[in-house]
């Protein structure tokens, strides 16, 4: 994606992460820190190094907060003085660390398959090493000072750096755009800047942030071991070792150093934090303003809980850096205990239109909408996941932890949701697994993962899904991985949950006849669109677009000849980003003419609970008199020849 993208979709998490509590506090204690350090030495350098023989060794006063020490000077205004240079050897530290370990790390992503491999068994050598044993043998090596005890510090975080970046590398290195740029014939230090660092930028500098904690650690510490700064310079290791020796006569004294390396070290975990919830997935997703709000002109109420609809989306979008748009402003409404079927090939949107219900589209993707209603809660500002909203994924091994019994994994939803006591939890846990017909729920739940068969994983995400009280069980290719007999028990254990519960279901899938068994409503999707919207029953005989009949032909029944050839769609579905001007299928349609180029159609009624988006439905007066205008054209054009 263009480079200019992603800055601009950094900028706005960015800012967005600094609005909430923890970045608020982190650009807070930044800007403290950064004051004291500029102007610290200025307001109270002198009387930081103001001696003072009958003031020596004073406790706290009104003169002297944190007293003085030996010679009379006043401790907290050493201590103000000495953020100074506390800071700039800790970053200069920590630039000479990541720099170094960004140089080692991408290394063997350029440099020849030996050297290489001799630079990575280095690393790894190195960071099995106990890291304060080879920070002291560093410090021994180059000397007591501040020089020394920089150098020894920025080595010592060398080698997990390095790590981290030749972990990131490699994942990156075997890329199909890498391997392109090196048969383009892309100069090395090209491939590094341009390929290599900038997609691994983030949790390099995530990593970088978090450990200059760490480095103004080992610096105060080595200070405090007389191999840092040496006097006359000081920092706040150097002053704690100087008042160790009276913390019992005055604490304050003492302390106050050592508490000035805590808090300062949690802030730069707090900025590592801020730049993760910015970098990654779990950026909160604050409420964006729309065109219309910005403006102050009437735009649609963001949610409108009528006629029964407990689901109501309006122009729904899911978008990738670069504007490519996996769902390009879909509506749809489900209904109280209503079931939904959406279908259509794979990469038509259809997993990404419920995981933007439920708040789960993976970063960078983000998600607009006009209205985003549930149960008339504003999804975009209060997520329903886990108490009102259940997910049932198509893996349920990849929803299951295998490491965790499950029986536990599902007590966590209702101690985490719910307020649950582990033991109610618990409790609970056995119970709905008793209710998607686990036999002896109360020695499965003490079972992980693995002793569990294909069907009873998928019930027990299922039972995950119940463990709160939906409104809305969202199933994404519930039985895909499951062979005839356990999709039947899968399916009819979705109905009995329906039933029993009350729950509206919006069942994905691209298998018809799974879709015609269970559901109500169907709606058809294809390049980020729905294309059609009608009843179940009218799925096989009546459907009006061209793709959804395509779909439909290409499904054999039981009734169909062995010996015939299975319908096929020619071509295949636009890439996001891909489509442009006109309905995205005429490419593929043979019902296609000249308008279906030229304008892309909307969604319209078609009768009583149907929809559709074609310009020449089948079956209607609209595609009559597109068939009769195409054979009165031939027949022109034959006799005029």
């Amino acid at each position: 994606m263009p480079q200019h993208d992603h800055d601009s979709s950094l900028r706005h998490r960015l800012g967005r992460t600094l609005r909430t509590p923890i970045g608020v506090t982190a650009l807070t204690a930044c800007l403290l820190v950064a004051l004291v350090a500029v102007l610290g030495p200025v307001l109270l350098g002198d009387r930081a190094a103001q001696v003072d023989t009958d003031a020596i060794n004073q406790g706290s006063s009104a003169a002297h907060l944190l007293g003085t020490d030996q010679l009379g000077r006043d401790i907290a205004a050493r201590v103000v003085v000495a953020t100074r240079l506390t800071l700039r050897l800790t970053l200069m530290a920590a630039v000479i660390g990541v720099g170094g370990g960004l140089l080692l790390g991408v290394a063997p992503a350029v440099v020849g398959r030996r050297l290489g491999r001799l630079i990575t068994a280095t690393v790894g050598v190195l960071v099995a090493f106990p890291g304060l044993l080879f920070l002291l043998f560093l410090a021994t090596i180059f000397g007591v000072g501040s020089t020394g005890a920089v150098f020894a510090v920025a080595l010592a975080m060398v080698p997990p750096m390095a790590r981290l970046v030749q972990n990131l590398t490699a994942s990156i290195a075997g890329s199909d755009y890498v391997a392109a740029a090196r048969i383009l014939g892309v100069g090395r230090f090209r491939m590094v800047v341009r390929h290599l660092l900038p997609n691994i930028a983030e949790p390099s500098v995530l990593f970088a942030t978090q450990a200059t904690g760490g480095i103004l650690v080992a610096f105060s510490g080595l200070s405090f071991l007389g191999l840092g700064v040496q006097p006359p310079q000081y920092d706040w290791g150097r002053l704690l070792n100087e008042q160790l020796n009276r913390i019992f006569v005055n604490p304050a004294a003492a302390l106050a150093p050592g508490a000035a390396v805590v808090l300062t070290g949690l802030m730069f975990g707090l900025v590592g934090e801020v730049l993760a919830q910015a970098g990654g997935r779990r950026a909160p997703q604050a409420p964006e303003t729309t065109p219309q709000e910005e403006l102050g002109t009437p735009h649609e109420p963001a949610v409108e809980h009528v006629g029964g609809a407990l689901v109501r989306a309006r122009d729904l979008r899911v978008t990738f850096p670069g504007g490519r748009q996996a769902v390009r402003g879909i509506s749809l409404d489900i209904g109280e205990g209503e079931a939904v079927g959406l279908v259509g090939e794979s990469g038509s949107g259809k997993s990404l239109s419920a995981l933007a219900l439920a708040d789960l589209v993976p970063h960078p993707g983000r998600v607009s909408a006009a209205a985003l209603g549930f149960d008339g809660h504003d999804l975009r500002a209060d997520p329903r996941l886990g108490t009102e909203l259940a997910m049932v994924f198509q893996d349920p091994m990849a929803s299951l932890n295998p490491a965790l019994r499950v029986g536990r994994q599902l007590a966590e939803v209702a101690e985490v949701h719910l307020g649950a006591s582990r033991a109610e939890a618990t409790a609970r846990a056995v119970d709905r697994l008793d209710a998607v017909r686990i036999a002896t729920p109360g020695r499965r739940a003490r079972q992980r993962p693995h002793e569990y068969s294909g069907g009873m994983r998928q019930r027990a995400v299922i039972a995950m899904g119940l463990m709160g009280k939906p409104k809305l069980i969202t199933a994404d290719e519930p039985t895909t991985a499951l062979d005839v007999a356990v999709q039947r028990q899968v399916l009819d254990l979705l109905a009995e949950v329906r039933e029993e519960s009350g729950a509206a279901l919006l069942l994905i899938s691209h298998d018809l006849a799974v879709v015609a068994q269970v559901c109500e409503r169907v709606l058809v999707m294809y390049a980020g669109l729905v294309v059609e919207n009608l009843p179940v029953t009218e799925l096989l005989g009546g459907a009006a677009h061209p793709y959804t009949r395509a779909l439909v032909g290409a499904v054999p029944t039981m009734t169909t000849d062995r010996g015939t050839e299975l319908a096929t769609i020619p071509g295949r579905p636009p890439e996001p980003g891909e489509t442009g001007a006109g309905c995205p299928f005429a490419a593929r349609c043979e019902r296609a003419r000249e308008r279906c180029h030229e304008d892309t159609p909307e969604l319209t009624d078609l009768g009583p609970g149907r929809q559709v988006a074609c310009w020449y439905p089948v079956g209607t007066a609209a595609a009559g008199r597109s068939v009769a205008a195409t054979a009165h054209t031939a027949h022109t054009a034959k006799a005029t020849s």
